[in-house]
């Protein structure tokens, strides 16, 4: 991306619409067009997959499954998969977070009646089916049975299964198959819509010169379709429980550190794999976005390795990883690498060499520059181009919150830097937007100057995260008149 470029971080589930949560459908559409007006370029979301018990898109049960949640129950209705009108429940939905249980509640029965149709009409033999069967069957056959037997066998994680269908035994995969057809094929069904409007959207974004950025995690759940289907490729005992876990060590949100729990790769079998999984997650990936984000992007170069059953992060090391060699493979199948790195946290020599070997551009949080001194690298003053600069991220309070929060010498640094004591949302915002950056992203929460309720995240914690939603009822005629001034004015 040789321009200076702008856009807004949002996640699909955080968007306005009639059924609780965001879709891909007609709420995502409106979105996109006001990107364009505003005179933004980029829209940054999450993770897309399915979510584990904390919604969190950085714990899925699968690396390639989209999420159904984001299904988009009016387009049933077009394809004539659903008859008859949508009605809201009773209840209405809360209009600025996302209650997940009456979420699903309301939606399963509506895609259940849609499937049942797909199936009765003959939807497994159209064209369009069987064509994103023969390209995804890779990772979706074992995603759609992972999916049923994990609804079935309920209670227990995947390694308390049979054995032999921890083992992959082929008799035992075709046992379960037919005793979880219905499940399976539902899956199935349900990955064929998401990818559909998907693709549909993500061609309506570049028609109007949005460019989508997406997200991928450096690490997959333990309880994951990734992990049955390729035991070999992680760091697991002989009960196929993990030796070590991922996570960082105490840092800006933690006294003990993040203790993430995900089962860490085994880099030397990878080496030996050729990284087939992960040179065909990143194809996977750069094939679904324009550009990608590593998340924790420093775990290619080393990683924080906390022994399994550790209560917090404290006592963990660093290993050694081999992103270079996967990388350089990438490199040499596609050239010019259209991923940003994640490279936030301990950041050695070592990591920053990586990234500029293969001409990646960082992330740069102003939040995060008014803690020390004038050297601090998340200050404007000392950005290069080659960086992605943000207010915050989905990790980060809302800025408007945080401006109000800060106290002691960080409150007097934010008031020296901008030499005025009245700093609200926009000075930030403009303090990213002219920077030498070349990309700068805002949350949609800090366009709208929003308060802790609206905060995404709060890492280290489960409660009450990732439920966000933009009301319906915000204007955001205002709010893009202001972003699309200051995108001129700094030319991106």
């Amino acid at each position: 991306m040789p321009h200076r470029t702008s856009g807004i971080l949002l996640h699909p589930t955080s968007l306005p619409g009639k059924y609780g949560i965001g879709s891909l459908g007609e709420e995502a559409r409106n979105f996109v067009a006001w990107l364009a007006a505003s005179g933004q370029k980029i829209w940054q979301i999450l993770p897309l997959g399915p979510t584990d018990f904390s919604h969190s898109p950085y714990q899925c049960y699968s690396a390639f499954a989209g999420n159904s949640d984001l299904i988009d129950l009016d387009e049933l209705v077009k394809m004539e998969l659903l008859q008859g009108e949508i009605k809201p429940p009773a209840k209405a939905f809360p209009l600025e977070s996302v209650d997940y249980h009456q979420v699903r509640k309301f939606r399963e029965p509506y895609l259940q009646k849609a499937f049942l149709r797909f199936r009765e009409t003959g939807g497994f033999g159209w064209d369009n089916y069987l064509r994103f069967w023969g390209e995804n069957s890779w990772w979706l056959e074992a995603w759609s049975l992972f999916y049923a037997c994990r609804k079935n066998l309920k209670g227990k994680d995947w390694s308390y299964w049979d054995e032999s269908l921890v083992k992959h035994n082929h008799e035992a995969l075709n046992l379960y198959y037919r005793t979880y057809r219905e499940d399976v094929e539902y899956q199935r069904f349900l990955q064929f819509l998401f990818f559909r409007q998907w693709y549909s959207l993500k061609r309506y974004a570049n028609s109007l010169e949005i460019k989508i950025f997406g997200d991928i995690p450096l690490y997959v759940s333990y309880d994951s379709a990734d992990v049955w289907a390729n035991q070999e490729l992680f760091m697991l005992d002989k009960d196929r429980k993990p030796v070590m876990v991922g996570g960082v060590p105490p840092d800006y949100f933690s006294a003990t550190g993040q203790l993430w729990g995900n089962p860490l790769f085994d880099w030397k079998k990878l080496q030996q794999r050729n990284y087939d999984w992960w040179i065909a997650r990143l194809h996977f990936n750069l094939g679904l976005f324009d550009l990608v984000r590593i998340d924790h992007f420093r775990g290619l170069e080393s990683y924080w390795a906390v022994p399994y059953g550790e209560k917090t992060a404290i006592n963990g090391e660093w290993l050694k990883a081999n992103g270079d060699g996967m990388l350089g493979l990438l490199q040499s199948q596609i050239g010019h690498l259209p991923i940003i790195a994640e490279d936030l946290g301990t950041i050695t020599e070592a990591v920053h060499h990586l990234r500029k070997k293969y001409h990646l551009p960082g992330m740069k949080v102003l939040q995060f520059g008014f803690a020390s001194n004038e050297k601090n690298e998340h200050l404007p003053h000392n950005y290069e181009p080659d960086f992605a600069a943000y207010t915050g991220t989905h990790d980060n309070d809302t800025t408007a919150n945080w401006l109000k929060r800060i106290k002691g010498d960080e409150r007097d640094h934010v008031r020296h830097y901008f030499g005025t004591s009245g700093i609200d949302h926009w000075k930030m915002i403009r303090a990213v937007m002219g920077s030498v950056a070349q990309i700068s992203v805002i949350p949609m929460q800090d366009i709208l100057g929003l308060d802790a309720s609206a905060r995404m995240n709060t890492p280290g914690t489960i409660e009450s995260n990732w439920q966000w939603r933009l009301s319906e009822t915000i204007d955001l005629k205002e709010s893009g008149e202001k972003l699309k001034a200051l995108t001129t004015l700094y030319n991106r």
